[in-house]
């Protein structure tokens, strides 16, 4: 019987420490959970490579090679396969590029990626082959992406994504939205990070000052699979973000081996709930390449999501939904139970 246990560290004294901190290689991580490497199926080099904080590893379950958590973030050999219908860019994104860095898919709001960088690297990412060198513009960071958007009376909301926009200093942040806030028709900021999940240390004094000077409202969308990554860091992390005035939602994506049950979503919506973030969306994998063995097929999604309406209130119940290329919203896929 396996009796091995996450050991702790001298935690390090900032979040970017910790950051560098993380762990990169597969026999690292198995070491961590007491597991012998050939027992996880991992392969060593992929071109998108491991990159896991400690902080995330210590919430998974030690001598457990099908941990939820571990599985969302381990390479395995079935990245390597190629099955037809899979590719580096299966949203289509290019084709939505108005400028350097910034991407309309829908009318009224645009999403500008801050940066390449993330804190984790999630198997199932669908920007994991993301041209992100490609996104720079020449005349300076995200200026000609500002120019568009002050050009373009249309753009009320303006999504931070990338990459994790919250991998950015505080300082870069405060610049980048301040330029944001000063274009009189941008009246919402939307924040799509995973940073205060597998990092809470991440949200410190200076984020949640920077949050409390915005003065445009500002949503902060999490990502969170799995109740096992709700920790009491990450519902302090959560409590100190809505106390500096923004609204917190979650989307979640569904994953075969992770989260296709229907008893985990409800746990994880009440959890959610509980943590002060409101479910928002449940998103079916996009088909990027590496990402295939984490598909739950239709009918069984939205077997789930039928089942978690009749569990649980409206309001924790997300929307099953899948992007398309070339859409004009998410496309939302009925509940078994809703089916005519």
């Amino acid at each position: 019987m396996i009796t091995a246990s996450v050991q702790p560290r001298q935690i390090p004294a900032t979040w970017q420490q910790e950051l560098a901190d993380a762990i990169t290689r597969p026999q690292e991580l198995a070491e961590a959970l007491g597991l012998p490497l050939e027992a996880l199926g991992a392969v060593a080099e992929t071109a998108f490579p491991l990159r896991v904080p400690r902080s995330f590893v210590a919430r998974m379950r030690p001598g457990d090679p099908r941990d939820p958590l571990l599985r969302q973030v381990l390479p395995l050999a079935e990245e390597l396969l190629e099955p037809p219908g899979y590719g580096a860019d299966p949203l289509q994104e290019r084709a939505a590029q108005r400028a350097p860095a910034l991407l309309q898919k829908y009318r009224g709001r645009a999403l500008l990626i801050a940066t390449e960088s993330c804190a984790v690297h999630c198997r199932y990412c669908f920007r994991r082959e993301f041209p992100y060198a490609a996104q720079r513009s020449e005349g300076g960071r995200w200026r000609e992406a500002l120019e568009v958007i002050a050009a373009d009376p249309s753009l009320e909301e303006i999504i931070l994504s990338g990459g994790d926009p919250l991998s950015l200093s505080n300082a870069r942040l405060s610049a980048l939205t301040s330029a944001l806030t000063r274009i009189p028709h941008v009246r919402r900021i939307r924040v799509h990070t995973r940073q205060p999940v597998v990092l809470p240390s991440r949200v410190d004094a200076g984020l949640l000052e920077w949050l409390r000077s915005l003065s445009v409202p500002v949503v902060v969308v999490l990502h969170v699979n799995h109740p096992n990554e709700i920790d009491a860091a990450l519902r302090a992390a959560c409590a100190n973000i809505r106390a500096a005035g923004a609204t917190l939602l979650n989307q979640t994506v569904l994953l075969a081996g992770v989260n296709d049950d229907a008893t985990v979503l409800a746990r994880l919506s009440q959890q959610l709930f509980e943590a002060g973030v409101l479910p928002y969306y449940l998103h079916a994998v996009d088909h990027v390449r590496g990402a295939a063995h984490f598909l739950v097929p239709d009918e069984r999604a939205r077997a789930l999501a039928g089942a978690l309406a009749s569990r649980l209130p409206g309001y924790l119940v997300p929307r099953l939904v899948r992007e398309l290329p070339g859409a004009e919203s998410k496309t939302v896929l009925t509940p078994a139970s809703a089916a005519p």
